[in-house]
């Protein structure tokens, strides 16, 4: 916990102001400068974070778009996010709710889903290759599955180590998705991939990086 600590500024940039995370929100949580890229991307009137945790990227997703629905099963977590929003004014531009996104998803309506779903704990790094079926709880291809009944825009925030292929197919037949290398003081953190309409077609044909 102790190096996740002295990164604390770079989760969260007031967080002396009274920032709550639990632990698993330490090494879950999207570094703040990656969390204000990825809002940009996806600008939008309605956007759900189908997976709030401590309300990194809900908050960020609140400078950006009209409405933010975030969404998550832990009432610890949610708390922590209701709190974090306070400390950032973005409060009153954020629907928290707490439930299953699985049973929730059919009643929902928005323009884009923003998913980030549990990694595994921080051992995933180890991988040769994170393995989207097997290593995110409740298998990432059906996380996918589920938000694509909402909306074809999803962005969707995965190990640097994911399985191509397998983030290639998600898009199915004759569909594209773009793939956006993440790199946070000269190191790769993470891969931001998008579909539908938040794909720029412009891009496609180079590989992107986001050096921040």
């Amino acid at each position: 916990m102790e190096k996740y600590f002295y990164q604390r500024y770079s989760y969260f940039s007031k967080f002396d102001q009274g920032i709550l995370m639990d632990k698993e929100g330490w090494y879950s949580v999207t570094p703040e400068k990656i969390a204000i890229v990825t809002a940009e991307r996806c600008r939008a009137d309605v956007i759900i974070d189908a997976f709030c945790g401590c309300g990194g990227n809900s908050i960020q997703f609140a400078f950006t778009c009209e409405r933010v629905i975030a969404i998550d099963l832990d009432p610890v977590k949610l708390h922590c996010a209701r709190n974090n929003a306070r400390i950032y004014g973005v409060e009153d531009r954020i629907e928290f709710i707490q439930g299953d996104f699985f049973k929730l998803a059919p009643t929902l309506q928005a323009d884009v889903v923003f998913l980030s779903p549990p990694w595994g704990g921080p051992d995933y790094i180890g991988a040769s290759v994170f393995d989207l079926h097997t290593m995110i709880p409740g298998d990432g291809t059906n996380i996918f599955e589920v938000a694509s009944r909402i909306t074809p825009n999803i962005a969707y925030f995965l190990p640097r180590n994911t399985d191509p292929d397998q983030i290639g197919r998600l898009a199915g037949p004759g569909g594209t998705c773009e793939i956006e290398k993440t790199y946070l003081r000269g190191s790769l953190k993470a891969l931001n991939v998008y579909y539908g309409e938040l794909v720029n077609p412009y891009l496609l044909e180079e590989e992107q990086k986001q050096e921040i």
